[in-house]
């Protein structure tokens, strides 16, 4: 009610749209200085707080006007409560009521609260609103830490004054700090798990990622639950930060908060996500552009700028994150331990290793890398106190020039290598501190440095330490069972930390401009001269680094049942120790790309390639004859399993040359054996000439293996991709044989994304469909139409076709590499058939969302130029335009 006692006059139409008008004006001016382009951050707060006032202001108009009693308060809580309201985000408010307040039990105060709900949309506020008597809100705070943690920081808008300073006094008294900090870094860590505990994610939520905004309110909340402070400087002042540490996090909470509101705005909604879409847009509004080298070769994205500057400030603010909560956590802890001294330098206290004196680091520079040593070999520790990760944050000066070339810290840097455990922890706690960074300059490089060549999920450094972890992991006999055959090797080898430098300089290259391989060669051949590695582990540890893409490369594109093939890559690889150490980083560096690139098959491929490998090394000359001879033995063995006729085979056998039997194994022989015979000997249903098609879930455990036995035919192939793309199946391989009484006698591997648990499931209904599709006659059909992802938008490749002899001048390799898509095998397979294009030998490698093809191809428009010009032509533009 007004003053006198009297209701307001209630807000009309046309007075709901001049405040939504004057709303709009004023947030819009508030708004502007967002839209100027440039990475500072200065003022952003004041932009935030202008934007609440004014919010404010409308808010107290449309109270004034409510209608409500004169007891009720309007309360801002949450980040609008905070002051910090965000271009798109809600204004959170209560509407705080007086305890026996029923608005159930008077019609007219419901009226009146849902009206004025309703006209702070009207006015375009988009409010989110709660409605409760000050009892209430104490009863739901002390049930739900959400809610306790919103009324925190809850302040005043409008409305009785006293009811407010009432609320805000029995909070403060319900409030049990101790609990309080408990159940926010609970919270915490679960929404770190969610986030898979990084924030070098592709596409990183500013606010709610691991280093983001949220880590910073997090550390204000509990310390103002406590009662240590409201502000950076405030925690300063007492002790828990330091005054850089504050001048850090607000220089960083400046930045993340600009990049916040910018992309609000630029997506025109509460978008708090850096999605692919937005990258660019974002990363031009800090001015930001991309690199490119003297050729005019692009070498780093205006995206990929941006992204390493909020990697940056998200490293920095888990780390200041992580010190200021230990520091709280001491303030609040009803019990201190007393530390256990492990050096002179160093003590346990709980668990985490501390510092004997804070300036230990800038007085003692050679204890920092000590720091990390004795974390791997001291039992029972398990991370760094608060005091030493201020004491390392507070010495990243002290890490220069000098300190990387001193002999101390150079041996002490070889130790933690060649530690026996803890080299993973060790080296990510080392990246977490920016120690790794500050002592391998070149690693420094590539801490935040995004690749988007839309395989890889991780950031260089990340990838790195991801592929050290898997190395680490064959030599871990608990988890010999993840892949046996690497452990197995692994248990032979006698000098694990060779590959953990490898892994550490594999990829140190990326993002210069020239081949990575060779530039990380230098690199690291460089580190074992200041490192005194001996000669020859030097030299094997540059080849791993330079020939690191070789062997999955072989493996993936180039056929190996070619002895020359295996030839030339024993040649390269020179002994077996080389090969041995080459295909256990192999494996661990596809690994470490993303969960999506590594397949059964793809370990097929490179286990197959190192046996082949290995022979070749020991001397065994390559003999088709004889390895033909006992592929068929071993098969005939096993036909013997099924009751097989002994002379059954001989119908199909007599119409197969070398290469086939050179290009299957005894079992997927004896299976192709058994089925074909019997299709001959028309005991399989169906006459000898009809299509035979027989599907099994792939030895491998991954997957079907389908095998096709049918006339031949130009479009066979196109025929065969259109059905698995109709279904839904991806073609992994594909190996292609024509009997000499014109036959084809095809295998392929392929995989559901859809149902991969259910391929039992799948190999009658893939018998019968694709068994239908060959009997049928008539065009082919066009390819499948499906959405091109987000990221593949953002960042297209250049498609990319080569046509050329294979080494023998015989026949032709055919590779392609574009962003991949449902039906782009089927609509290649397409462009082949219209061309009569014969297709010898088919690998199909995706690598997350990028495939690189290999085709082995004959035909005699091939011998024709102005025929080759066409065919790729044509084939760049398939890879160009969607289906």
């Amino acid at each position: 009610m007004n003053a006198n006692g009297t209701l307001p006059t209630p807000l009309s139409t046309a007075d709901l749209a001049s405040l939504r008008d004057d709303w709009r004006a004023r947030k819009a001016a508030c708004l502007a200085p967002l839209k100027t382009t440039g990475a500072s951050a200065r003022g952003i707060h004041r932009v935030l707080r202008g934007l609440t006032r004014e919010a404010d202001a409308t808010l107290r108009t449309l109270w004034a006007r409510s209608g409500l009693p004169a007891s009720f308060t309007l309360v801002a809580v949450g980040g609008y409560g905070r002051g910090e309201l965000f271009p798109h985000s809600d204004i959170d408010v209560l509407l705080l009521m007086p305890d026996g307040t029923q608005p159930g039990a008077d019609p007219a105060l419901q009226t009146r609260l849902e009206s004025f709900i309703g006209n702070c949309w009207d006015a375009g506020l988009e409010i989110g609103s709660s409605v409760r008597t000050l009892s209430e809100c104490l009863e739901q705070a002390a049930g739900d830490v959400t809610v306790q943690t919103s009324l925190l920081e809850s302040r005043r808008v409008a409305g009785h004054t006293g009811l407010y300073r009432t609320y805000q006094a029995r909070f403060a008294a319900a409030m049990d700090p101790h609990a309080f900090f408990i159940a926010k870094t609970a919270e915490m860590r679960q929404r770190h798990t969610k986030y898979e505990n990084t924030p070098y994610s592709l596409e990183p939520n500013v606010k709610e990622s691991p280093g983001g905004l949220r880590d910073l309110q997090v550390i204000l909340w509990v310390a103002r639950a406590a009662g240590l402070g409201q502000t950076w400087d405030e925690l300063a002042r007492k002790g828990l930060a330091t005054a850089f540490e504050a001048r850090q996090i607000k220089r960083n909470e400046a930045l993340l908060s600009l990049l916040r509101a910018r992309l609000h705005l630029i997506a025109g909604r509460r978008e708090d996500r850096l999605v692919f879409d937005l990258q660019t847009a974002v990363a031009e509004s800090f001015g930001d552009e991309g690199r490119t080298s003297e050729s005019g070769r692009l070498i780093e994205r205006a995206s990929e700028v941006l992204m390493r500057r909020f990697y940056w400030a998200a490293k920095a603010v888990t780390q200041l994150n992580q010190i200021l909560l230990l520091n709280i956590e001491e303030r609040l802890k009803p019990e201190q331990h007393v530390p256990q001294a492990i050096n002179a330098r160093f003590a346990n206290n709980a668990g985490l290793i501390e510092v004997c004196a804070d300036d230990l680091y800038l007085r003692e520079p050679h204890a920092i890398l000590e720091t990390f040593l004795v974390y791997q070999t001291t039992p029972g520790v398990n991370g760094l106190s608060a005091r030493t990760l201020r004491a390392l944050y507070n010495a990243r000066r002290v890490m220069d020039g000098r300190f990387r070339a001193d002999p101390v810290n150079r041996e002490t840097f070889r130790k933690i290598l060649m530690e026996h455990e803890g080299i993973t922890h060790a080296m990510r706690l080392m990246n977490q501190t920016s120690v790794l960074g500050r002592y391998l300059w070149a690693f420094r490089r590539i801490v935040g440095q995004m690749q988007h060549d839309l395989f890889h999920v991780y950031t260089v450094d990340q990838h790195i330490l991801m592929v050290l972890r898997n190395v680490r992991r064959f030599f871990i006999p608990e988890h010999a069972h993840e892949y046996p055959f690497c452990s197995q090797l692994a248990g032979g080898w006698d000098k694990p930390w060779l590959l953990f430098v490898a892994a550490l300089f594999h990829d140190i290259a990326k993002g210069r401009g020239g081949d990575h391989s060779d530039l990380g060669g230098y690199e690291v051949r460089t580190f074992c001269r200041q490192h005194r590695i001996g000669r020859e582990d030097a030299q094997l540890i540059e080849f791993l680094v330079r020939e690191h893409l070789t062997m999955s490369h072989i493996a993936q594109k180039q056929d190996l049942s070619d002895p020359e093939v295996i030839g030339r890559f024993a040649q390269r690889v020179g002994n077996e120790r080389n090969l041995t150490a080459l295909y256990l980083l192999t494996v661990a560096d596809i690994r470490g790309t993303s969960p999506k690139v590594w397949n059964a098959w793809k370990g097929k491929l490179l286990e197959d390639l190192y046996r082949f490998t290995v022979r070749a090394l020991g001397g065994r000359a390559p003999d088709r004859d004889a390895e033909v001879a006992s592929r068929q033995r071993e098969a005939l063995v096993q036909l013997g399993l099924y009751a097989v006729p002994h002379d059954a085979h001989k119908t199909l056998w007599s119409t197969l040359d070398v290469s086939y039997f050179m290009r299957h194994d005894a079992s997927e022989i004896a299976w192709h054996t058994r089925h074909v015979s019997r299709h001959l000997a028309g005991l399989e249903g169906g006459a000898p000439g009809d299509p035979l098609v027989r599907a099994r879930v792939s030895p491998l455990g991954e997957g079907l293996q389908v095998l096709v036995y049918t006339p031949d035919q130009a479009d066979l192939f196109a025929r065969i991709c259109g059905y698995f793309d109709q279904a839904g199946f991806s073609i992994l391989d594909a190996r292609i044989h024509t009997t000499q009484d014109q036959r084809a006698l095809d295998t392929f591997q392929v995989v559901s994304p859809s149902l991969p648990d259910h391929y039992r499931e799948l190999v009658s209904m893939g018998e019968a469909g694709l068994g239908q599709v060959l009997a049928e006659a008539g065009p082919l059909p066009g390819p499948s139409r499906g959405r091109v992802s987000r990221r593949v938008k953002s960042f297209p490749i250049a498609p990319r076709v080569t046509l050329a002899p294979d080494e023998k001048a015989q026949r032709w390799l055919l590779s392609i590499s574009a962003s991949d898509r449902v039906g782009l095998l089927y609509s290649v397979a397409r462009v082949l058939a219209r061309h009569r294009i014969n297709l010898k030998l088919a690998k199909v490698s995706t690598l997350g969302e990028r495939v690189e093809d290999t085709f082995l191809i004959d035909g005699p428009e091939l011998q024709q130029s102005r025929a080759q010009i066409e065919i790729e032509t044509e084939l760049l533009e398939t890879l160009a335009s969607p289906a």
